[in-house]
């Protein structure tokens, strides 16, 4: 991977930092959750046939090769959607290309949550996945346009310059590779500017969506890529030059993640997690799941977005794939509980499951969490079908539709109460203080 300065996103793996891998956002917090869940884990030993844990984790290791291979394939489908685009810019290829990025996105959200639990995909995460951005470090935008607040480079439109001025640096921005893309990715110190990535794709596919609450999505132009006669944008190469650099970046660092996680690799991530005590392999998961329901999706993608009413602040913010983006992510916590995964082909991967493990330790508590995990589905399906019907995510968190808001609160509700189910849940197998993260959100 081309490595970049993006930070952590996520307490990430505070819960088990002393028994195996570990890090996090606030050092001062860590040290003591760290030694507690520490404590915790050694607490119960035995609260779990070892062998039977160690299938899980296994099993586990298998559906995330699975996912990133699926995220890798369909990123390859829409690098050749966008090769074709740019070989011939119109509406036609525009939308192909759209499409595809949609449909890249189906299993990639369904990796999210193993971010949290594995520290060598948080590292990794900030370069494919960070939002939201400043777009006008890419591009151009309306002259509405309202950038974080202390942004340095908020308005230095890569595209429109061959060098660019922040602070008191000036920055050589000629070659458009995807290694100096990858390098522009916090400048200035500010996380608003993500200059890789599938939302940088997405910018640069869709444009700004310039509705607000209101109805529609992004809609840039395809003649924004061509050159010559019909030309729009301006800067035509450089914009080109752009898309197909960050898109390529995208393909190579899944590349690199798959790799992490195959099979029969004596020195991978993979590897060295299978070889760890199964036990804090079934801590990473439950801490993944756990993290990715109560800070990250009820927190920083639904609650900061509806309090805000802002649609800045939505997750797919440019296409209108918000209710999606929540879905999926809801789909795979679910997918790490039950041990399945529906792969882009149609085929179902299935094997021993933490749900298995909990059932045998307390029945009702596992009958409790799969009741929970699939209210929240319910709940999170009611978004997507508003969004199918015309009523997307940023109509519902407008200031003036109640009804609206309270169908992502009661997705948000939802996605507590199943929190609060998978801690019980890992308490079952002897996980006691799982702690996941909250970022900092109150519920």
């Amino acid at each position: 991977m081309i490595r970049m300065p993006l930070a952590s996103a996520s307490l990430l793996a505070i819960a088990i930092a002393l028994a195996g891998c570990g890090e996090g956002n606030d050092d001062k917090a860590a040290a003591p959750q760290a030694q507690t869940s520490a404590a915790a884990t050694t607490a119960a030993p035995g609260a779990v046939d070892e062998a039977a844990a160690k299938a899980v984790v296994k099993h586990y290791a298998e559906m995330v090769h699975a996912v990133y291979s699926d995220s890798l394939s369909t990123a390859k489908q829409l690098q050749t959607a966008v090769d074709a685009f740019l070989a011939k810019p119109d509406d036609q290829t525009l939308k192909a290309a759209r499409d595809a990025w949609v449909a890249s996105r189906v299993p990639y959200l369904q990796s999210e949550v193993f971010r949290f639990g594995n520290t060598i995909i948080d590292d990794w995460e900030g370069q494919v996945n960070a939002w939201p951005l400043d777009e006008g470090l890419i591009d151009y935008v309306d002259k509405s346009y309202e950038h974080a607040l202390g942004n340095p480079a908020a308005n230095a439109n890569i595209i429109a310059n061959t060098e660019i001025q922040v602070g008191e640096d000036k920055i050589d921005v000629k070659d458009i590779t995807p290694e100096k893309l990858a390098s522009l990715n916090e400048l200035g110190g500010s996380e608003a500017n993500v200059a890789t990535g599938y939302h940088a794709i997405e910018f640069l596919l869709w444009g700004q969506d310039l509705n607000g609450t209101g109805p529609g999505a992004g809609n840039r132009p395809a003649s924004d890529y061509l050159e010559g006669k019909g030309a729009t944008g301006g800067h035509n190469d450089r914009r080109r030059a752009y898309l197909k650099a960050a898109t390529d970046l995208l393909v190579k660092d899944l590349e690199e993640m798959v790799g992490n996680w195959a099979p029969n690799v004596a020195d991978n991530y993979r590897a060295s997690l299978e070889k760890e005590p199964a036990n804090d392999g079934l801590r990473k998961m439950l801490f993944g799941m756990g993290s990715l329901s109560l800070g990250e999706l009820a927190g920083e993608r639904m609650k900061v977005s509806l309090e805000a009413n802002s649609p800045e602040d939505e997750h797919d913010c440019f296409s209108d794939n918000t209710h999606y983006s929540h879905f999926y992510d809801a789909k795979g916590i679910r997918n790490v509980y039950l041990g399945e995964y529906t792969r882009v082909d149609g085929s179902k991967l299935s094997g021993p499951s933490l749900s298995s493990l909990v059932a045998k330790a307390d029945p009702a508590t596992d009958a409790t969490l799969k009741a929970d995990l699939e209210a929240t589905e319910a709940k999170i399906q009611v978004i997507v079908d508003h969004a199918l019907k015309g009523e997307h995510y940023d109509q519902l968190i407008a200031a003036d539709n109640a009804a609206g808001n309270q169908i992502v609160r009661d997705a948000i509700a939802s996605l507590v109460k199943q929190t609060g189910a998978i801690e019980q849940a890992a308490g079952k197998l002897g996980i006691d203080n799982l702690n996941p993260d909250t970022a900092d959100h109150e519920f």
